[in-house]
């Protein structure tokens, strides 16, 4: 039998791969999916992350503006009132008629001699109003006051202005210089909202008050105006305002958004502050959701019916939440929204992300996940079947070759005994068995030649023994070469059976390495795979296939790179992330290392703009250490807790007197102590053995993280919190203990 002829019909190489690569598809597919899915979710969850945190930001970044003016009009009101009352005493009419004269057209305005109105304070009393005494004392006393005030807050507001119940109007104003000789007598906008707002009847509460959002005619600014009024004896004499500028605002609103998101803004009552699609050109009031009811000379912006209806939703749903809802879904929209209150006028800005953005990059992902992997796995199996092929299938023909050529009494075999796996163990075997059949063939070629001498008459049966000699040898050595390649084959498929298991193993090692490489291609061809998949109509049908995995759920831009690495991460090791999202709260790390003096100051930077507030006084009393092993995070958390609740506990001292003192001291028997003081309210000593206690507080509900919290975080820091005081109304101190290791010592050590 030739060689060519025993070629077998299948390759063990060829079906080994085969088997391989259908298994290995399979679980490329089902990891596809699950890869789907996680990444979906994921990016849903970073997703309502991001929106939340990005609305938060911005609300608390854009609402300063508004906390700035109500702060300026607190501190307006308090100057008025005592100025009018020092004035109450004093005759006005010499300095009246030295800064005030009266013109032709009936109206008091300021004297044009020596008035500058880039440095001084605007007056115009309409025509009809006569100022008397008591009225004339209330317009110093409210020049007095915007003289005093009004240059410090043009730095951050276009306008400062007191107006009068009688009428007058009072204003420095130093971008409109002529305003008070300017201003028409009979001038129609000193009946609009901002001027009517702070009446009693339209303000019952009596508190700050913000108008709608207009275009001042004169500057062709859009502004918003807050006004507080001034009652004195139970009596409104006086309303104080500022106009805040809107325009940059309104186009940071606009311009500045998250990827695929807009923003826009609006008020309770409907009106549209900003929005991508609000043309204000030729417009000087603003846009009204529920509809505007327009005055003689406004014009409103105007938008299609099909935004307008789409608006209306959003604002529906934005009104109609609770006041703890932050984010939003509108499903008739496929959007989600993200809501928060701007502090002051009570603005509402919210963000919009269509939510078809995270199932479509979630699809592009998994898409780019099943063709490198196929890819990974083309390539795998090209390799292993060229492995197989040189180290397996050529040896195992040369044997059975080598074989067929010992049958056929060819004892010259060449085999490769060189190597020290199995197969070589079997090819050495082989060659010694060639060899002792090539000896047992020769002894009895030998055996044959001897017999030759003998007698005619045993010629014939010495023959008949001799072939049937050489027939038995040759059938025993054949069937102890096919029990010893039975032998070594068994061997082999299972080592081929183990390098299979490894290579399944390495497989989805390289698998996993594609899924980083992935995410970096993503990344970087990300403009050229959109462009692919809107040219070419496979593309196409590729998305709604793996749409079909799972719709309709939340999108965030994520960086791809760092998402296709978390996919082999959260692959090995899923149990440990659903341990970390589910357990917030987390064991202390007390293997940072930490610069207490440098979390003081966090913590007191993390205040700084609650205690500007509440005009508390700081003073730092801080011994700059060594960093210290600890949980930086837990240390931060009870120093801002501390911080924040003795802020609160000031609100009755007068502010002038509030002071908050802060003390790192030098360490003392590898202990070290932080103290939090103020001079507050203090704590009454019935309280004392309570403060500490689960769930026990004096503030409103939702307010800190509670005494409690920071003292069983103290504990497990190894440390502990201790509280003092003498008394209701004398203060009260905290002291946080820690134990001290210098990073020095832990690395000598």
């Amino acid at each position: 039998m030739s060689a060519q002829n025993s070629r077998p019909s299948a390759s063990l190489a060829r079906s080994t791969l085969i088997q391989m690569g259908v298994r290995i598809g399979v679980i490329i597919l089902l990891t596809t999916l699950i890869s789907y899915v996680h990444m979906f979710h994921t990016l849903r969850e970073d997703a309502r992350h991001q929106l939340r945190r990005h609305v938060e930001e911005r609300s608390q970044r854009e609402q300063a503006i508004f906390v700035l003016a109500e702060d300026n009009h607190a501190l307006l009101k308090k100057a008025l009132a005592e100025r009018i009352r020092a004035w109450s005493q004093e005759d006005p009419n010499s300095r009246f008629d030295s800064l005030f004269t009266q013109q032709p057209d009936g109206s008091v305005r300021s004297r044009a001699e020596g008035f500058d109105a880039t440095k001084m304070v605007g007056v115009f009393i309409p025509p009809g109003v006569k100022p008397d005494t008591e009225l004339r004392r209330r317009i110093l006393a409210a020049y007095d006051v915007l003289t005093q005030y009004g240059p410090a807050f043009s730095t951050r507001f276009n306008s400062t202005y007191i107006t009068l119940v009688e009428g007058p109007v009072l204003s420095y104003w130093p971008s409109v210089p002529n305003w008070a000789q300017e201003i028409p007598a009979d001038d129609p906008t000193l009946e609009y909202e901002y001027y009517t707002i702070s009446t009693p009847e339209k303000n019952p509460s009596r508190g700050t008050v913000w108008s709608g959002i207009f275009q001042y005619p004169v500057t062709q600014h859009w502004m918003a105006t807050v006004t507080t009024p001034l009652d004195m004896e139970g009596r409104h004499v006086a309303s104080l305002a500022h106009d805040v500028l809107l325009d940059e605002l309104m186009e940071r609103s606009i311009k500045d958004h998250l990827d695929n998101a807009y923003n826009l803004l609006v008020r309770d009552d409907g009106q549209l502050i900003a929005h991508p699609s609000l043309d204000l050109e030729g417009a000087n009031v603003g846009y009204n959701i529920l509809g505007n009811a327009l005055k003689p000379g406004e014009f409103a912006p105007k938008l299609d019916a099909e935004e307008q209806a789409h608006l209306r939703r959003i604002f529906e749903k934005v009104r109609d939440r609770t006041s703890d809802e932050s984010l939003l879904e509108l499903p008739e929209q496929d959007e989600y929204l993200a809501v928060d209150r701007l502090e002051g006028p009570d603005w509402n800005f919210v963000t919009v992300l269509p939510a078809h953005v995270v199932s479509a990059a979630a699809l592009r992902s998994a898409h780019y996940v099943l063709v490198f992997g196929l890819v990974s796995l083309l390539l795998e199996l090209l390799i292993m079947y060229w492995v197989l092929q040189q180290q397996i299938a050529r040896p195992l023909l040369a044997l059975t070759q080598a074989a067929e050529h010992v049958a056929s009494g060819d004892f010259q075999v060449e085999l490769d005994a060189s190597r020290r796996d199995e197969l070589g163990q079997l090819a050495s075997a082989f060659r010694t068995m060639s060899d002792k059949v090539k000896q047992r063939e020769e002894q009895l070629r030998q055996a044959n030649d001897g017999l030759e001498q003998r007698v005619e008459e045993r010629t014939r049966e010495l023959k008949t023994v001799h072939g049937q000699l050489v027939q038995t040898a040759r059938q025993a050595g054949m069937a102890e070469i096919a029990t010893n390649v039975l032998h070594n084959v068994g061997n082999v498929l299972n080592s081929v059976y183990t390098s299979s298991q490894l290579a399944l193993d390495g497989v989805r090692e390289l698998r996993l390495e594609h899924v980083s490489k992935t995410a970096t291609l993503l990344e970087k061809h990300q403009e050229e795979l959109d462009t692919f998949i809107k040219r070419d109509a496979r593309g196409r049908n590729v998305l709604p296939f793996l749409h079909k995995l799972g719709t309709n759920l939340l999108d965030e831009r994520q960086k791809i790179i760092g998402l296709l690495e978390d996919v082999c991460r959260y692959t090995e090791h899923v149990g440990d992330i659903v341990k970390v999202q589910q357990n917030h709260a987390r064991t202390p790390r007390l293997n940072e290392p930490v610069s207490l003096a440098t979390l003081v100051d966090d913590a007191l930077r993390i205040n700084t703009a609650a205690l500007s507030r509440h005009q508390v006084k700081e003073v730092r009393q801080l011994t700059y250490l060594p960093p210290v092993m600890t949980d930086k995070h837990k240390v931060l958390m009870i120093l801002v807790n501390l911080i924040s609740n003795a802020k609160y506990a000031m609100d009755d001292t007068p502010a002038e007197q509030r002071l908050l003192t802060v003390k790192l001291d030098v360490p003392v028997a590898d202990r070290v102590r932080i103290e939090v003081r103020d001079n507050g309210m203090g704590i009454a000593q019935e309280l004392m053995t309570r403060i500490f206690q689960y769930g026990f507080t004096t503030r409103l509900e939702g307010h800190g993280f509670g005494l409690h919290s920071c003292a069983v975080a103290a504990q497990e820091l190894g440390g502990n919190l201790k509280a003092h005081s003498e008394g209701p109304g004398r203060g009260a101190t905290f002291t946080l203990e820690l134990p001290y290791q210098p990073l020095e010592e832990t690395a000598c050590s």
